[in-house]
């Protein structure tokens, strides 16, 4: 009869752990899956149209990268002539940076508008690629227009895509002290991929998935889910350019390039094997990234190359960051390695209230299985 109260006790204590880990599980914040915030105030940008695709053909993905402008320049005399022009009439002033613009992946070129400048530890979520000079003030007279930014393509080269593998990790929290575990598995066929990225605990399992076509210019989403016991999804609509979602959230317009929570990650790491010496620090790369509900456009910036002490042994890691830029945005870092094919090595996710994932590799196996 003693031992009854130490067994209840043991009982009520085990069943509390497991209600814990199942609302951990459910409350997982995730890069790839969040909502947005009813209250959230909208950013505004004006836009001009920079080219036109063909009418005619399908949405093809692509994304672009910004290079450093080329300003003009004109005839020694003539600019000789000028400064003195300039000297005699008024005292000089000092130099000022002209408005940047910047390209985005649906082809449209964002212009200045009448709204708060973001500080510049936080990068706005536009498709670009901008040179770290960019952001140092013209030496040219205040009289003299620069030119805009030019946009190139991003390189991707199928070649460079990772071939199939499954990577696990270990995902700590800092709301919980036991860590989950997870598992990135990629399948990569020629003409096709399908990703899934899967977090268990104690029998309990969330879900993200991504099937679609790797075309030239990099991977082309076409079904993108997120199961928790039930499963919402988003389908890539490529003739009609839309994304529709089975939440019953409005279309949105699908833009060239666009990737979704998952494959983004994918994708990132394939631009950086294709092109590697195009991503020094500062650099950003920005891609529209469809959810279960909703789309936005995520913006990674280059930080540097790391070498990471893992559960699974120490790789090289290129670091990107997603900063957040609106109130409860979360701030995503991903470590992408060479020696993982560029898949991601770590990926950490902070909340604006400081709670955080952090997911870290600790083992590569085969692909194969029916799973």
């Amino acid at each position: 009869m003693s031992r009854w109260p130490s067994v209840k006790s043991w009982f009520v204590l085990s069943l509390a752990v497991l209600l814990a880990h199942l609302v951990l599980l459910r409350a997982l914040p995730n890069a790839l899956d969040q909502t947005q915030p009813a209250d959230m105030p909208a950013v505004v940008f004006s836009t001009r149209t920079l080219s036109e695709p063909d009418a005619q053909a399908p949405l093809a993905p692509s994304s672009v990268v910004t290079a450093t402008p080329k300003t003009a320049t004109r005839p020694k005399g003539e600019a000789e002539a000028s400064a003195r022009q300039s000297a005699a009439i008024a005292p000089a002033t000092p130099d000022t940076q002209q408005p940047e613009t910047t390209a985005n992946a649906g082809g449209t070129e964002s212009a200045p508008v009448a709204a708060p400048t973001v500080p510049a530890a936080s990068a706005p979520d536009l498709a670009q690629a901008d040179s770290p000079s960019a952001a140092v003030p013209s030496s040219q007279p205040p009289d003299e227009p620069q030119a805009s930014p030019q946009a190139l393509p991003l390189a991707f080269s199928a070649d460079k895509l990772s071939a199939s593998v499954r990577l696990s990790y270990v995902v700590k929290t800092s709301k919980f002290p036991f860590p989950l575990s997870g598992e990135l598995l990629w399948r990569n066929q020629g003409a096709d991929y399908s990703a899934r990225l899967r977090y268990s605990i104690l029998g309990q399992t969330r879900m993200q998935t991504s099937q679609g076509r790797i075309t030239p210019t990099g991977l082309a989403p076409e079904r993108f889910a997120d199961k928790y016991r039930s499963e919402v999804a988003a389908h890539f609509n490529y003739v009609q350019g839309k994304v529709s979602f089975s939440a019953n959230t409005p279309d949105a317009e699908l833009l060239p390039g666009a990737q979704d929570r998952l494959s983004v990650l994918v994708q990132l790491g394939a631009l950086v094997a294709s092109a590697p010496e195009r991503y020094l620090p500062g650099t950003t790369v920005s891609l529209q990234t469809v959810g279960p509900r909703f789309v936005d456009v995520w913006l990674f910036t280059v930080i540097q190359s790391e070498v990471l002490n893992l559960p699974g042994g120490s790789v090289d890691g290129l670091r990107l960051e997603r900063n957040p830029r609106q109130p409860y945005d979360q701030k995503v870092e991903v470590w992408l390695s060479p020696q993982l094919g560029y898949l991601p090595a770590r990926v950490r996710i902070t909340e604006t209230n400081g709670d955080s994932i952090d997911q870290q590799w600790e083992s590569t196996s085969s692909a194969d299985g029916s799973d």
